[in-house]
């Protein structure tokens, strides 16, 4: 199968399978949304969702946010692992957004990389939710399949995975692409217990011509 064709029959399943893709992480606006996916390091989902509806009890607002001791967060986020380290993220990106941006969360994945705790996946991901601006940000899913599909070879870094996967799909798909590959990469193409009779999607991409 040829390039152009791989990538047109990835982008046919992806969108059957998963037409409407639904951010996974609950939240109301950039700034909820910027503190869910710094949560979400090194932790579920599912997990965040259920510890962000205490913590945006408390503040769901950079001002609010920085009235809570760090202690105070670290003790609601404990559940998400990295506590501490995630507690003065969350304080400090507070605080810079209000002295430098008005309290609002900026568009910019440049600007937003700036912030303590974020770095460019997180931005990129704000920037694609929030905002919807084309970015495809890269996980160990989307990791994986760009290399079980062989875009890029196999150990391949998550900046290369990410260039490779900007250059494969039409821009005006990224924001789509990166939440249905990570869908399917889940549903169909697990790390573990890999079963690639399954993972339909890389038996037909990667069949010899």
């Amino acid at each position: 199968m040829r390039k152009n064709e791989k990538v047109e029959y990835i982008i046919n399943k992806l969108q059957e399978l998963y037409p409407k893709p639904i951010p996974p992480l609950d939240h109301k606006d950039p700034y909820t949304l910027l503190i869910a996916v710094t949560l979400s390091a090194r932790c579920t989902d599912e997990r965040v969702n259920t510890i962000t509806p205490i913590l945006f009890e408390r503040a769901d607002n950079p001002y609010n946010m920085i009235q809570l001791e760090i202690d105070e967060i670290q003790d609601i986020i404990r559940p998400c692992g990295l506590s501490r380290q995630k507690a003065e993220g969350i304080w400090h990106m507070s605080k810079k957004i209000i002295d430098e941006h008005q309290g609002q969360v900026p568009e910019s994945i440049e600007l937003m990389e700036t912030f303590p705790a974020v770095g460019h996946k997180t931005a990129s991901v704000v920037a694609a939710q929030a905002f919807n601006i084309p970015s495809f940000p890269v996980d160990t899913h989307i990791q994986r399949m760009m290399q079980r599909w062989r875009f890029v070879k196999k150990g391949a870094s998550i900046n290369s995975c990410e260039q490779a996967a900007k250059k494969a799909f039409p821009k005006e798909k990224w924001i789509d692409l990166h939440l249905q590959i990570i869908y399917y990469a889940r549903e169909f193409s697990p790390a573990r217990s890999y079963d690639i009779e399954k993972d339909f999607i890389t038996s037909i991409v990667t069949k010899p011509s």
